[in-house]
């Protein structure tokens, strides 16, 4: 699975210049937990995200030093833990050292950017514009929609059931080594055969049960002489 098929396209943004007040509201009524920063050009800038809020003057959650570690602390460093706890402005406050990936990325590019880099999303970036977002909210629903789609429906366990009726009442297929499994209409062929004849029998067998829209030849074949096992020629779909 690529990233585009996953993320949340055409995702909510923020522009640079507006409130730290707004992107909270913004967060808020949409129930997200980060958003995309953009120029007024539309550019993507940076990011800003709910990590942001934490260290706040307004809540007096700011990080409050021992003279000790105010001592040890660069100046810099201080200026910066300033702007980030009291800015009114997004881009003052925004993480603008940005992850991407491309939209035809695998996800588990993503997965490892993500956890290399310790963020929860990731801008989805095609042709220097920002087309999509992807979130860890966005894997647990394609992960969801994977279980989904590899659940049998009613149909399918009929059709299967039909397919396995016919084999078994084959002297050729009675031995329990062909297997079919359907899903979606596609009868996938599964298992060992002894003679390349028995391969064509079950294809047959499972092309004439009604509803088997496709299938999936994966059956290996045996030497009976010599154990040698050979893989099916080809395991594409052979539509009906």
């Amino acid at each position: 699975m690529i990233v585009e098929s996953a993320m949340t396209p055409s995702p909510i943004t923020v522009g640079a210049s507006c409130t730290v007040l707004q992107a909270a509201e913004i967060m808020l009524a949409n129930r997200i937990s980060g958003l995309p920063v953009v120029d007024d050009d539309g550019v993507l800038v940076g990011m800003i995200t709910e990590g942001d809020f934490l260290r706040r003057y307004e809540l007096n959650t700011d990080r409050r030093r021992s003279w000790l570690q105010s001592w040890l602390a660069s100046p810099g460093k201080i200026a910066d833990e300033y702007v980030r706890s009291h800015g009114r402005r997004v881009d003052e406050i925004m993480n603008s050292h940005l992850v991407v990936v491309p939209p035809t990325a695998a996800l588990s590019e993503a997965v490892r950017l993500m956890e290399r880099n310790e963020v929860k999303r990731l801008p989805v970036i095609s042709d220097g514009r920002l087309v999509g977002i992807i979130a860890r909210s966005d894997l647990l629903r394609a992960l969801t929609e994977v279980e989904k789609s590899s659940t049998p429906s009613t149909q399918d366990v009929q059709i299967q059931e039909a397919v396995d009726a016919e084999l078994a009442k084959q002297s050729w297929s009675r031995n329990g080594f062909i297997r079919c499994q359907v899903r979606n209409g596609v009868a996938e062929l599964s298992g060992t055969i002894f003679d390349e004849r028995e391969r064509l029998a079950a294809k047959v067998a499972a092309e004439n049960v009604q509803g088997v829209r496709a299938i999936t030849d994966h059956l290996t074949w045996i030497d009976p002489y010599y154990g040698v096992a050979l893989p099916p020629p080809a395991g594409e779909e052979d539509p009906i």
